[in-house]
């Protein structure tokens, strides 16, 4: 007589195992949305051969893909075997507000699958690895691939994007009379104040190149009369004048040592009742999740960076001449961390 299996509780191996294959769904992702299936189906319900036949695949992979991407709530299955979109495939439509798109496409490149790869060399030697691959830096590699740059860039800047209206609405900045906007490429978060607060005045301070087209961007938001240029470089000295820094996702691509020299210039262009508002991902003291904890890896691995928690961003302010007065979330994982000049 055989003896009965042992029945083993395994609901902890398939969790995890649900998140080893997380790599698996990020592939299915990428695919749907370098096809464009959510934008074919911005309309409505379509056959899977109707989807396969505008986007130029076979139909039976076709199938495939997006009916183990609808379980997870990606594309949904209607009764008719037809496929729709939902609340989050709406999102991989290029023209969606918020659109992730640009990111999707980003997971599925071959020069960041080979990056990842070497993630474990960066854990055992605790220094980025992408300029021992590639034998440069990020900015210079990213020159050198103009095709990959603007894939990345692409994805990043949608990212950051959907990120204004929750700054614009989560922070009052009707107390300043000028704000400068530091290394802040477009400019779209500053056009995106201006147009909140009528009686506000901007200057954007990047490259000459990362503002090539800001004037007509900010032509085309009706607030071009109230903001200006000026150029210069992520470490040199600030434009003076300003009653508020603002410096969005900068910080976090620093060395510690350049992060407080990055700081001390905001502090040596503002005056004595100047705000800094650096906004980043704050990371949670504890082990609770938070987008920033994959974007710290990123880091850490192309920059030697990092993401920081609120008592390191107290720290490294007080380096530089700053105290820290409070923290403002947003409805995005991004916060606003305020911070005054150390009287």
């Amino acid at each position: 007589m055989s003896a009965t299996p042992e029945v083993r509780d395994q609901s902890d191996s398939y969790a995890l195992l649900n998140l080893i294959q997380g790599a698996v769904i990020t592939q299915a992702l990428s695919v749907a949305a370098k096809l464009g299936v959510a934008d074919v189906l911005a309309d409505g319900p379509l056959t899977v051969q109707e989807i396969a036949k505008r986007v130029g695949t076979d139909a039976k992979s076709t199938r495939r893909v997006l009916r183990a991407l609808a379980g997870h709530g990606v594309f949904a299955v209607r009764e008719d075997g037809s496929f729709e979109n939902t609340a989050l495939s709406d999102k991989l439509r290029e023209d969606a507000p918020d659109t992730m798109r640009g990111f999707a496409v980003l997971m599925n490149h071959p020069i960041l699958h080979e990056e990842w790869g070497h993630l474990l060399t960066a854990v055992e030697t605790g220094e980025p690895n992408l300029p021992k691959l590639r034998g440069m830096g990020a900015l210079d590699f990213f020159h050198a691939n103009p095709e990959y740059a603007q894939v990345f860039f692409h994805a990043f800047g949608g990212l950051s994007e959907s990120e204004t209206a929750p700054l614009v609405q989560a922070y009052d900045f009707s107390q300043f009379n000028t704000v400068v906007d530091v290394v802040a490429g477009r400019g779209n978060l500053l056009a995106g104040i201006l147009q909140k607060e009528p009686d506000l005045k901007g200057v954007l301070y990047d490259s000459e190149v990362a503002t090539v087209d800001s004037q007509a961007y900010f032509e085309a938001a009706g607030v071009a009369d109230r903001f200006t240029i000026e150029h210069g470089g992520y470490l040199d000295k600030l434009p003076p004048g300003g009653d508020a820094y603002l410096i969005k996702h900068i910080i976090h691509d620093f060395s510690e040592e350049d992060a407080v020299t990055a700081l001390k210039n905001a502090r040596e262009a503002m005056g004595p009742e100047g705000k800094l508002l650096v906004m980043e991902y704050v990371l949670p003291e504890g082990n609770d999740h938070h987008l920033g904890q994959a974007i710290d890896l990123w880091l850490m691995l192309m920059l030697g960076a990092q993401e920081r928690t609120l008592n390191e961003y107290r720290e490294l302010f007080a380096k530089a001449g700053f105290t820290l007065t409070r923290v403002v979330p947003t409805s995005a994982p991004i916060s606003i961390i305020e911070a005054v000049p150390t009287v």
